[in-house]
């Protein structure tokens, strides 16, 4: 297959792809600094708020790649910083998007266990321990991760240097093959262990006649929560890689079907940096504290709103 057919994007892409990624930036933003300002604020931290914090660096350091990926739609896909720039930014947002999905699933099975199980040891992991956790799977994270780092992901097309870690084309790079398998593999078994943490938990809601505290609903909220965005952000580019697999290794179609197999990929990619918005409602629903505070600051900025209304001065003013 030639290159045409590999690293054709189409014209389209380019006018909807920057104001897509600006608006994901600042929405993603405002939600992460909110929850951000949150976990400054928080008076009891748990297991479940260390995993939070963590998800939230994830967010704000893919936040930081899109400015760059941006910057590269912008250009008509032409990458003008480098090799070794392009390694790491591809490396980052790897690396972070990973992070997310893995912290996601911490998350969901922290409420599973503690409504589930709730006599496990390991719901008796202190926030020390949590941290630890963490960083031992930050540390995993970037193992796997490392081999961006090893070799060029820049490709000539026409008169543009694209920055890609993944292309249509067979063999584009000497990891291509572990590149779509670990892609693929770190949405399903997080997809498979959220959707059991699901249905275990909820199967214990309809199952208890007494739930006074409402402990075991507060659980399903917030494991749907993390279901949704889960769903949302990750399924629809897994689905398109997924196909450009299977049709590679049937060897079927020709050009045109994989210039429509990138715009889709390319279009469904935007949908995966949609979680550093969305994940404020994980904040939301996963913390009584969170709740509690978000309430406060929703009701600090509608007192002040009050105060600065035109009918608050003109009763001020009588």
């Amino acid at each position: 297959m030639n290159s045409t057919c590999c690293l054709f994007v189409e014209p389209v892409l380019y006018q909807v792809l920057p104001p897509v990624l600006i608006m994901e930036f600042a929405l993603g933003m405002a939600g992460n600094g909110m929850g951000l300002w949150m976990f400054f604020h928080l008076k009891a931290w748990k297991p479940n708020s260390v995993y939070l914090l963590n998800l939230s660096l994830a967010d704000f350091l893919v936040l930081f790649c899109l400015l760059f990926r941006t910057d590269y739609y912008i250009r008509r896909k032409n990458w003008i910083y480098g090799d070794v720039p392009c390694r790491i930014l591809l490396f980052m947002l790897a690396a972070n998007r990973a992070a997310g999905i893995i912290f996601l699933t911490a998350v969901a099975v922290d409420r599973y266990l503690r409504i589930v199980h709730p006599f496990h040891r390991l719901n008796r992991v202190s926030v020390r321990d949590a941290v630890l956790v963490s960083c031992i799977l930050w540390v995993i994270i970037a193992a796997m991760t490392v081999y961006l780092l090893a070799e060029p992901h820049l490709f000539q097309f026409q008169n543009s240097t694209q920055c890609e870690s993944f292309n249509i084309c067979p063999a584009s790079f000497s990891t291509a093959i572990w590149h779509d398998a670990y892609y693929i593999t770190q949405f399903l078994v997080p997809l498979g262990i959220i959707s059991y943490c699901t249905v275990c938990i909820t199967l214990q809601l309809m199952g208890s006649t007494i739930d006074r505290d409402g402990r075991i609903l507060k659980a399903v909220r917030c494991v749907l929560a993390i279901t949704i965005v889960f769903t949302i952000c990750y399924f629809p580019s897994n689905i398109t890689r997924i196909s450009i697999l299977i049709r590679k290794f049937q060897r079927i179609g020709g050009c045109e079907d994989f210039k429509n197999f990138s715009l889709a990929f390319y279009t469904s990619v935007c949908f995966t940096y949609f979680y550093s918005m969305l994940n404020p409602v994980v904040y939301y629903f996963s913390n009584p504290n969170f709740k509690g505070l978000f309430k406060g600051l929703w009701q600090k900025l509608s007192h002040t709103e009050a105060l600065e209304s035109p009918s608050s001065h003109i009763m001020t003013d009588n």
